[in-house]
């Protein structure tokens, strides 16, 4: 082989040699790492033992009884209790708060489906928030809109 073709090969080695010791954290590690290699064939010294673990096993004076699969559970106001948890109960109101809802009264069943009928009387907010509720979308002569960002 001729001076050429032995550095060619030399330096395709140092590259495999490179990258098989890329995953080593440091410099300091590549020697342990080519030690572990293990080329002779021999069990490496390092490997990690492993062990069955014991399954769990429940103690013989816990006293479990096995769920009915056909049997329904007693709901006696669970899912109050839950909402009760999760929200608390009725919220504490003012006198003044509770004297406006009972003059209120009861509304009626379909009152939502009623509000955009012409018969409902609505109260009369005056031209000019008629005027803007009607004005057409952009900038006005006097005032302009910025999104900032």
């Amino acid at each position: 082989m001729d001076k050429n073709m032995k550095n060619k090969l030399a330096l395709l080695g140092m590259l495999g040699l490179a990258s098989a010791l890329s995953g080593c954290t440091s410099v300091g590690n590549a020697g342990q790492a080519l030690w572990d290699l293990d080329i002779r064939g021999n069990q490496a010294s390092a490997q990690p033992v492993t062990s069955r673990v014991a399954p769990l096993v429940v103690p013989p004076d816990f006293a479990l009884v096995p769920a009915q699969t056909a049997a329904t559970r007693q709901q006696d106001g669970a899912q109050d209790q839950v909402l009760e948890a999760m929200f608390g109960g009725a919220a504490a109101r003012s006198g003044s708060e509770s004297a406006v809802i009972r003059s209120a009264g009861t509304s009626e069943a379909g009152i939502r489906s009623a509000v955009g009928d012409p018969q409902t009387n609505t109260v009369n907010k005056g031209s000019v928030t008629r005027d803007i509720i009607a004005a057409p979308e952009g900038d006005g002569q006097t005032a302009q809109s910025v999104i900032p960002g």
